[in-house]
C-alpha cells in the first residue's frame, strides 16, 4: 500500500448555526460554518439537497451564483439570498 500525501491536515474551531425556515417557495434547512479558513468566508450547506458553497458577501452579489450552487430557482435563490445577506 502506498503512503498518504497530504496537502493539508489542520484542525480548527468553528462556529456552526442550524437553521430551518420556509419560505414563500420552498424549506430550508442549513449549517452555516463560520471559520477562518476560508478568508471570512462561510460554509454553507443546504441539508436538503445536498449541496453546499462557500459563500461571502461577493459571491452574493455574483449573478446566479445561488442557483447554480444550490440547484435552486430564481425565486428560490431570492429567499436564500435575502436570508444570507442578514447572517454573512
Amino acid at each position: 500500500m502506498s503512503e498518504r500525501f497530504f496537502l493539508y491536515d489542520d484542525t480548527e474551531n468553528t462556529k456552526t448555526r442550524f437553521v430551518s425556515f420556509v419560505g414563500e417557495n420552498q424549506r430550508y434547512d442549513l449549517a452555516i460554518v463560520k471559520t477562518d479558513r476560508h478568508y471570512g468566508k462561510s460554509l454553507v450547506m443546504n441539508m436538503q439537497g445536498n449541496r453546499f458553497a462557500i459563500i461571502g458577501h461577493d459571491d452574493l452579489e455574483e449573478e446566479g451564483y445561488l442557483e447554480y450552487a444550490f440547484n435552486i430557482n430564481e425565486a428560490e435563490a431570492e429567499e436564500l439570498k435575502s436570508f444570507l445577506q442578514e447572517i454573512i
